[in-house]
């Protein structure tokens, strides 16, 4: 017979949204339980996503940024450079935030058990140690955080030497000279933008008409001018029909009308799947959406009562900032805590070159909800701070509601953008109006100056869009 706990509080998976939930429930004063299946916590956010991903990111924007002084050295990477040496000190980095999330659970008194977990009631699962044995656990709340990895199409499964996913992709022996991506996505774009910036001839392939196209179509439009100002290209509304190693040196891909293109490499990054299997979902009570992912309700709440799920597993937005709001609210709920208001106003960072970050409403998702928004804009070459810093090419972007009053959305592309939109963020939640924008002063020389060169934007264009109403008012005989 096998070992049974019982805890109050039981989480499968480590990553953000595990760690979070965990961590809240334990702030609740529950006895709380993490199962890991891996000897390390932090998931793939930590070991093979987030942060291995930025660290290659940020080598990228360094010689993207000495290259603008290159009338003054002479830049440029060796051939041939190997990738370890691109991600010097990312292994330190993942260790000691590894060390960290590993003490944070210690300190909170969770109990982190290793092990491959398997529902076999809705309040019990059973864990199967590495070493064959097994014992289960009894918890009257459990959230699933296990996470995703990335989906494998079976015209073009990676083999990881030639053809990569976007775990693979770091472990590449050399930078290659050319890349080919297939996708159009967050994953997708970000390691074309930084190959690109590195040095490499990206050529990104989707059957999308452009890439990020979720995204406000001005942000998509300055990703792909910026993709091909690195010697990138981007062909939209294009498949694959093949894709094969020449048996020397590159890979051939065939496009579904005929065009053939090669490269050293091919990167497939076309989604990433949840990690659902052996969970015996069945078994609890959990049912899935057609797209493998799990159904859960605002709450996050599946369709067993007292189980929850949180992060990738339950699909987009699969941002690690969102999961780990997603864990702590998933938490909060099952344990009849207030949630906060915090999730309403999530922003989005994609660390492509340049950055992207968005919260609220685009200007598309303003029209459809009122008819009309009044849009302003500032261009970083309109600021001091851009010319200083050599990052004119960026832009901030303020949604009002039709009158040009409040403040209902906030798109930025550019250097700093991921930190810029928690300007945006803060003035949503708080209710901001755009005039107080423009009655508050910002530091000068800075980028967050932008915002009251948008604000002013909209009071400008105010006056027009108030008349246009008026006129349109009066065509239709409304009051």
């Amino acid at each position: 017979m096998s070992k049974r706990i019982e805890v109050d509080f039981l989480v499968i998976g480590s990553g953000p949204a595990g760690q979070k939930a965990a961590i809240q429930a334990a702030k609740a004063g529950c006895r709380v339980a993490l199962i890991e299946r891996s000897k390390e916590v932090g998931g793939a956010c930590v070991h093979s996503g987030t942060i291995p991903s930025k660290a290659l990111r940020e080598k990228a924007l360094q010689l993207a940024r000495a290259r603008q002084i290159g009338n003054v050295f002479e830049l440029g990477l060796a051939a041939d450079v190997p990738l370890a040496k691109l991600l010097n000190g990312v292994d330190q980095v993942i260790a000691a935030h590894d060390r960290y999330m590993a003490e944070q659970l210690e300190r909170n008194g969770i109990e982190c058990l290793r092990g491959r977990a398997e529902f076999k009631s809705p309040l019990l699962v059973d864990v199967l140690r590495i070493d064959g044995t097994h014992f289960e656990v009894e918890a009257p709340r459990i959230v699933i955080a296990t996470g995703s990895r990335p989906r494998q199409p079976s015209d073009m499964a990676p083999d990881h030497e030639h053809i990569l996913d976007s775990d693979s992709i770091l472990a590449l022996a050399y930078l290659p000279r050319s890349l080919i991506v297939v996708g159009a996505g967050v994953i997708a774009c970000e390691y074309a933008s930084m190959f690109a910036a590195l040095g490499c001839v990206v050529t990104q392939i989707d059957r999308a008409e452009r890439p990020l196209a979720f995204l406000d179509a001005e942000l998509s439009a300055r990703y792909v001018s910026a993709l091909i100002a690195f010697g990138g290209t981007f062909h939209g509304r294009r498949t694959t029909a093949q894709a094969t190693w020449d048996g020397v040196a590159q890979v051939d891909v065939v496009l579904d009308d005929g065009t053939q293109l090669h490269a050293d490499k091919v990167l497939v990054a076309q989604g990433r799947i949840a990690n659902v299997e052996h969970l015996g979902l069945d078994a609890a009570g959990v049912r899935l959406t057609a797209r493998g992912l799990i159904e859960v309700d605002d709450a996050l709440r599946t369709t067993s009562p007292s189980i929850y799920a949180a992060g990738d597993v339950i699909g987009p937005p699969a941002l690690a900032s969102a999961a780990m709001e997603q864990g702590r609210r998933a938490a909060c709920h099952a344990l009849g805590l207030l949630t906060g208001t915090g999730h309403e106003f999530l922003p989005t960072g994609i660390y492509t070159i340049p950055e992207i970050s968005t919260v609220g409403l685009d200007e598309a998702a303003a029209c459809v909800k009122w008819g009309s928004a009044v849009v302003g804009r500032a261009e970083f070459r309109e600021v001091a701070r851009g010319h200083i810093a050599g990052v004119q090419d960026g832009f901030l972007k303020m949604v009002s509601d039709p009158e040009g009053r409040a403040l209902v959305g906030v798109q930025v592309i550019g250097d700093g953008a991921t930190e810029l939109v928690h300007v945006g963020q803060m003035g949503l939640a708080a209710g901001a109006t755009i005039d107080q924008f423009v009655d508050n002063v910002f530091n000068f020389p800075t980028l967050a100056e932008a915002y009251r060169v948008a604000a002013l934007d909209i009071v400008k264009r105010r006056g027009s869009a108030q008349a246009q109403g008026a006129v349109a008012r009066a065509r239709t005989g409304s009051p």
